[in-house]
């Protein structure tokens, strides 16, 4: 294929991603600049031509704002009733996601996509209940405001001076299969604030003075035509490439932006997001963690950053973390192994002495990134929003005070020690003594109990030994030097020494996690069974993050069921289904059903205790792990080995679930196969013999026709030969199912051998006529304990099968003989014999061995005769004779005292 058609194949994505959408019901956004322009009233307009066509439309939540003309075209469609919830000792209205989903209309109305929900609902926002409705193969119609888009929020902050809360993640819009621009003039918005029609009048001249002004409507207007071009662009090119319509198809990039704790790292992502979606390149967002920080990230820091990769996340991008001590050289490693063609990073915010003395991240950058672009963005920094979830502040004033009072302990004994040995001592042994109390403070405590315990070090040694004694006041300047050199040196030590311990402390805790993965992984490599990898889970990952756990694994009824709990602490940990409340279950259950994360530190049921998160592997879901969270709030390092966990969970689950139905599929084509050659035996094995019964019985019955009385013995053989044969052939069906159910239990008494032998002779009747029996059996044969009948039915079997492989007018042989507590029992026959690879296999059920000439048979009794022989702790094997032919041997115990416990008949012996 030529290179420039190259990009007519369907890209496989799109084609998985449209596959997945037609699952799902369709979404259509009725996007606006500002509020005012009419969304509300076109998405009722629009429902009521759907309602005339015949669509079964209701109406989830529509928020009317008291204008008459939108009360009215409320009328006559239907309405969801919304749901009463009490916040703060108030009764609000929601919208009811429950009755909807029950209800499962064609198409819901769904107004102001970006809302918040009141503190208690299911889902924090709106979008995520759309989310959830569309997932169900329910039509939406929904409105927005052009400000409400996540990447916009910092551009209509800049033009309008306001900061929206309340912002919709990109990809929500984008998966939007219709996008209905609905835009009036300025100066009609303006009038009809003016008129009231928007908000009540004090509101609407408050927002003409400040969001509302001509130039803010017209910058809006702007933003959200061009977003809706960009929309109309994607789906042109989209249509182009699953249509393999040739045109100039955009180069593939991708732009990567450096997210950090920086206040204003957020507008960074949403300018990366802009820039990618015009370049039509893929979106990376790249966060170092550095190894030389002066201090550790603090709660706040965190959390920043933990949101910052959210919002890149909720944008579409993919994200990155990796630690490094060169940020410049991390950056730039990242991007070429990455294939970036664009860095966004942010303008730096220092002052030009700073770049003097520590230099500049962007020039460093600009100077080393060869043939990668950089764009360098102004940024403002935003106000700060709250975390979803609080951290309880941990009491740590007693645990410092400890620390303390440690340090000033050991300081106390240095200077004991050295008042002790002062006349032996110089005064730099002394100082050199009091910086052991400051190493020991940083390497057990801390850096700051190792400040304090240094401070108390320069005092002790001032007022003790430093002239004039027992006095604060110091006459030689260079012993402030001294002091000044020592708390610079104490300052190094406890921080360096603090940064060591922190390093170690984190490659413990690290070497902990992989280990613990390891085992996690090595004990369920060749586990198939459910509860123990669930139980292992629970006590392996709850040990490494050190919180409760709880593993849920759905049932056959598809009911999720607690298999595996781990609870720090605790002398039992397993099986335990009492420690999952109610409440928790059901978020678990929503986590399952949806695939979703769900409960504490999330946007989806944050009330509950426990964090769920799915055990998705592929498409399949195979269960929920559970952390339990309350108000410690998880770090980054605990989500990576959560979802580290959760995937190496999902693929053990999956691959028990593939081993059973794997197993299932075996069982069902053995069963098949089984079905098939029983069919088929039983088929040929009682046609032929009620063929003969039915044409014998037919000639003796026909009145018309008189046959001499040896004809007429010769039919009635017939039908008695077809009698016998079919007899033979059910009593070997039911003796193999009543071996394979354990119901033929065996009676055991003293059987004499040759008696055995002459009753299986006779019951072969006239069919040992073609073939002579030899029967050698020595008159001092021991008699046996075992059940007779079932010893009879073993020699028919093996006497038959003889003269079934045996030519008419050969001779079969029979000889026993006695080896010490056993008797042993050969039957010779004079047939072709055992082809090599059929000697193990012969004695399996249905087994028909490989012969030039066809025998009929069901391929059972060899095989019964081996459970029977088996029952008795007996043995039973087949071999070719030296002579031709084959022999079947069998021997079995003589003694009841030298036989295993009289079983049930089919218990194999080892």
């Amino acid at each position: 294929m030529p290179k420039e058609k190259a990009t007519d194949r369907p890209n496989p994505d799109e084609l998985l991603e449209k596959i997945s959408k037609e699952a799902k019901g369709k979404l259509t956004v009725f996007l606006g600049a500002a509020a005012g322009v009419g969304k509300t009233f076109n998405m009722l307009e629009a429902a009521h031509d759907k309602l005339h066509e015949g669509t079964n439309v209701v109406i989830g939540w529509v928020e009317t704002h008291g204008r008459a003309e939108t009360e009215k075209l409320v009328e006559g469609l239907p309405c969801i009733a919304p749901k009463l919830m009490h916040y703060r000792e108030r009764e609000l209205k929601e919208m009811d996601i429950d009755a909807i989903l029950r209800e499962k209309p064609e198409l819901v109305l769904v107004d102001e996509l970006a809302h918040t929900n009141i503190p208690g609902s299911r889902h924090v926002r709106r979008y995520q209940d759309v989310e959830e409705i569309i997932n169900a193969g329910i039509n939406v119609y929904t409105t927005l405001n052009i400000q409400h888009i996540d990447s916009l929020n910092d551009v209509v902050a800049q033009i309008t001076g306001v900061i929206v809360r309340e912002t919709v993640p990109d990809y929500i819009v984008e998966q939007a299969d219709n996008l209905r621009l609905i835009d009036i003039p300025p100066e009609d918005l303006i009038k009809r604030l003016k008129e009231g029609k928007v908000y009540v009048p004090g509101q609407a001249a408050q927002a003409l003075k400040k969001f509302f002004r001509p130039g803010n409507i017209n910058a809006l207007r702007e933003l959200a035509l061009r977003f809706t071009a960009s929309r109309v662009d994607q789906d042109m090119t989209q249509y182009m490439r699953s249509n393999r319509i040739a045109g100039p198809w955009p180069a593939a990039g991708r732009v990567m932006v450096c997210v950090s704790a920086s206040p204003f790292s957020a507008q960074l992502i949403r300018a990366a997001k802009r820039l990618s979606e015009g370049l039509h390149a893929d979106f990376l967002a790249l966060h170092v963690e550095t190894s030389r920080r002066r201090f550790p990230v603090s709660d706040k820091e965190r959390d920043r950053i933990a949101r910052n990769i959210r919002l890149a996340e909720e944008l579409g991008g993919k994200t990155l973390t990796v630690v490094a001590d060169n940020l410049v050289q991390e950056i730039l490693d990242a991007a070429r192994n990455h294939n970036v063609t664009s860095i966004v990073v942010g303008k730096p915010r220092h002052s030009r002495l700073w770049e003097l003395i520590h230099g500049s991240l962007v020039d460093k950058i600009i100077r080393h990134s060869a043939g990668i672009n950089v764009y360098v963005i102004q940024g403002n920094a935003e106000k700060e929003q709250g975390p979803t979830v609080k951290t309880a502040a941990p009491d740590i004033s007693k645990l410092n005070w400890l620390h303390t009072v440690g340090g000033l302990a050991m300081t106390a004994a240095v200077t004991a020690v050295s008042c002790l040995f002062k006349p032996q001592l110089e005064l730099v042994n002394i100082a050199l003594l009091y910086l052991l109390p400051v190493l020991l403070t940083a390497l057990w405590w801390g850096r700051w109990s190792s400040y304090l315990t240094a401070l108390a070090g320069v005092l002790a040694f001032d007022y003790l030994f430093v002239p004039p004694l027992l006095n604060f006041t110091v006459y030689d300047i260079r012993y402030l030097w001294s002091f000044i050199i020592f708390i610079v040196v104490s300052f190094i030590i406890g921080g360096r020494t603090e940064k060591l311990r922190q390093e170690a402390k984190s490659a413990r805790q690290r070497e902990k996690s992989v280990r613990a993965l390891y085992e996690f992984s090595r004990q369920i490599a060749a586990v198939t069974d459910l509860n123990y990898i669930a139980q292992e889970l629970a006590r392996h990952s709850g040990d490494t993050i050190g919180r409760e756990t709880v593993v849920l694994i759905p049932s056959e009824q598809g009911k999720l069921t607690v298999l595996g709990t781990y609870v720090p602490n605790a002398v039992f940990a397993g099986n335990n289904k009492e420690t999952l409340p109610e409440t928790e279950y059901a978020v678990a259950a929503w986590s399952f059903e949806h695939g979703q994360v769900a409960g504490r530190s999330t946007e989806t049921l944050p009330g509950a205790q426990f964090l769920f998160v799915p055990l998705v592997s592929g498409e399949q879901i195979g269960g929920v792990l559970g952390i339990s969270i309350g108000d410690q709030k998880i770090t980054s390092e605990e989500k990576r080995l959560i979802d580290a966990w959760a995937g190496l969970a999902a693929i053990a689950v999956e691959r028990v679930t593939l081993a059973k139905a794997a197993r299932q599929a075996e069982l069902l084509a053995e069963s098949d196969k089984i079905r098939t050659i029983l069919f088929n035996s039983i088929s040929h094995e009682l046609r032929t013999p009620l063929s003969a019964i039915t044409g014998a019985a037919s000639t003796l019955l026909d009145k018309s026709i008189e046959y001499s009385r040896d004809l007429q013995r010769e039919l009635l053989e017939t039908i008695q030969d077809g009698a016998t044969r079919m007899e033979r052939v059910v009593a070997n069906l039911l003796d193999t199912a009543r071996l394979e159910s354990g119901m033929l239990s065996l009676k055991i008494d003293w059987c004499d051998i040759e008696d055995i032998v002459g009753i299986a002779l006779r019951r072969l009747g006239d069919l040992t006529k073609n073939h002579p029996m030899e029967i050698q059996l020595p008159p001092d044969l021991p008699l046996i304990r075992a059940d007779c009948v079932l010893l009879e039915q073993v020699l028919l079997n093996l006497l038959d099968n003889a003269m079934k492989y045996s030519p008419a007018g050969s001779k079969i042989r029979v000889t026993a003989s006695a080896a010490g507590a056993t008797l042993k029992v050969n039957i010779y026959d004079n047939g072709p014999g055992i082809p090599e690879d059929d000697l193990d296999h012969i004695f399996e059920k249905f087994y028909r061995a490989k012969q030039p000439v066809t025998v009929s048979g069901t391929g059972l009794g060899l095989s019964i005769c081996k459970s029977i022989l088996e029952a008795h702790s007996g043995r039973i094997w087949a071999e070719n004779a030296p002579d031709g032919g084959a022999k079947i041997s069998f021997v079995i115990p003589i003694n009841g005292d030298n036989t295993l416990t009289p079983r049930t008949a089919g218990e194999h012996i080892d």
